[in-house]
């Protein structure tokens, strides 16, 4: 555990020593405040964050692959990856301890948007309704999680940053538009089992105050699941 941690604390240390990080915080920032402003920041407009966390698995698409891209192909490109193996510490506790430092920078990334609920509290008539909010931003992490998972196990793949960066970002954009994606004549229970693991949509589900237990269920899932197969990635160098 400590091994983990200690994994954990490097790698979000290390997003902030480099320009990336900064970048990323950035790009998040102005991509949010561009949507608040002008969707919900003017005249005769609920005083709501819906609109915000509508498009939200939209606006984590050019930002989580450029988090999680480093998280693995750096280390192989700079060969680091070795002596981090040789050390006490299981494959395991590296992908876990390279997952939560990913995961602590992301929760940085959201910290700069609770400034919309400020200017929403402050200048909206009636006061905007916590619970929404609340399921938002729940929405909003685990999208985070499932997004960071598959980044890291794309980036575990190879030692080539850019290459991590897009296949992240091709598998998530086929993804969310897997439901439209539908061939014809495909059967019903493929279309039925396609669109329960789809992670399109949920999130807007979310910003409406319903959170669904099944909703919480099959993002969880599908995080843990990428972070399994980086796992088998990782621990796949040792039986080379």
């Amino acid at each position: 555990m400590s091994g983990t941690l200690a994994i954990a604390r490097r790698e979000f240390a290390s997003m902030f020593r480099l320009p990336v990080g900064w970048v990323v915080i950035a790009l998040f920032a102005f991509l949010g405040s561009a949507v608040f402003v002008l969707t919900t920041f003017h005249a005769g407009t609920m005083a709501s964050m819906r609109a915000f966390f509508d498009v939200a698995e939209w606006l984590l698409l050019p930002v989580v692959p450029a988090v999680s891209m480093r998280l693995m192909a750096e280390e192989t490109r700079t060969g680091s990856i070795e002596p981090l193996a040789t050390a006490p510490v299981s494959d395991a506790a590296i992908v876990v301890g390279k997952y939560l430092g990913g995961a602590l920078f992301f929760v940085c990334l959201l910290l700069p948007t609770l400034s919309y609920v400020g200017v929403l509290w402050w200048a909206g008539e009636p006061k905007p309704d916590a619970g929404p909010i609340i399921a938002g931003y729940l929405s909003l992490a685990l999208l985070g999680l499932v997004y960071l998972s598959v980044g890291l196990f794309v980036s575990s793949l190879t030692s080539n940053q850019t290459l991590a960066f897009l296949g992240t970002l091709f598998i998530l954009i086929l993804w969310l538009l897997a439901p439209r994606l539908r061939i014809g004549g495909m059967p019903e229970w493929a279309a039925q089992g396609l669109a329960a693991i789809t992670i399109s949509g949920r999130a807007r589900e979310f910003a409406k105050g319903a959170v669904e237990t099944g909703d919480v269920i099959v993002l969880l899932l599908s995080a843990g699941w990428f972070v399994v197969l980086a796992y088998l990635a990782v621990a796949s160098r040792r039986w080379r």
